[in-house]
């Protein structure tokens, strides 16, 4: 019986994807259970070609051919320069699936931690929070935290102000849009916790008390998160019909061609996919 596969892009052929790509498959260090496809061509001359691969790879998941798909980092600028308006992977990756729920997860150590908003300025952040979007993350996330092997999960949501507002007094948010999803995702069956203040939130995250966390905006999740596994971290996108993960990092142009890129985070990436789609 022939082993099922999981598919891997190239990332931008200028950064270090093919690289930690080459790196990984050498390392020994992947599931076994699994064959795995490269997508792509390092000699490619145009390096817009790396969007297209990703497209493919995501075809072919949602056709059967692969049961993961793994992909190297590309810039926001390259999927501009190939004609596609999209932030990044995720976004794409949700329009090709054509989902609508969809929400970007960082894995790293102990932590968990979903983004409510992803790729946008600070200033744009509360006007784009809404109950609706807090509530899809929540869902998605406790779904996750299920296939990893969470029985009940409990998830926490993290405030958007200091002190998650202090009742008002550094802000609104809190009482107008994040209370209201946590009361309905709690109706849901969810075992859901919050707005707690994020400066002490993801200190019991990483002491093992929440199964996932919900952040408000990028940074707010991720530093915490790439302080304490910044070189085995792995994003994962959440609400797609198939698995799909990536480093946590970006194409790292400044080392790019210099044989030093550390594959470890690429190595998580494909077997933290081969995990889930195991599971699936």
């Amino acid at each position: 019986m022939s082993r099922r596969r999981i598919g891997i892009t190239l990332g931008d052929v200028a950064g270090i994807g093919p690289e930690i790509v080459a790196k990984a498959l050498a390392s020994r260090k992947l599931d076994k259970h699994f064959e795995y496809v490269v997508i792509g061509n390092a000699r490619t001359r145009r390096r817009a070609d790396a969007a297209d691969w990703v497209v493919e790879g995501a075809r072919r998941c949602l056709a059967g051919d692969l049961a993961a798909l793994v992909t190297a980092p590309i810039s926001k600028q390259l999927l501009r320069d190939a004609g596609y308006r999209f932030e990044g992977h995720t976004e794409l990756l949700a329009y090709v699936a054509r989902r609508k729920r969809f929400a970007m997860m960082l894995v790293g150590g102990p932590l968990r931690v979903a983004l409510a908003t992803i790729h946008v300025p600070l200033a744009k952040v509360p006007r784009l929070l809404t109950t609706r979007r807090i509530i899809e993350v929540i869902e998605l996330s406790h779904d996750v935290c299920r296939r990893f092997g969470a029985k009940r999960p409990i998830i926490a949501v993290a405030g958007l102000n200091p002190h998650a507002g202090e009742g008002g007094l550094l802000g609104g948010e809190e009482k107008r849009i994040i209370v209201p999803a946590v009361r309905r995702a709690t109706r849901n069956g969810i075992r859901v916790i919050g707005p707690l203040p994020a400066d002490t939130l993801f200190h019991k995250a990483y002491q093992g008390a929440f199964d996932a966390v919900v952040a408000m905006y990028h940074d707010q999740g991720l530093a915490p998160l790439k302080m304490i596994a910044f070189d085995t971290g792995v994003n994962l996108t959440l609400g797609l019909p198939f698995v799909r993960t990536s480093p946590d990092h970006g194409t790292a142009f400044d080392i790019a061609g210099k044989g030093i890129a550390n594959p470890a985070s690429m190595i998580a990436a494909i077997n933290l996919a081969a995990r889930l789609a195991a599971r699936k």
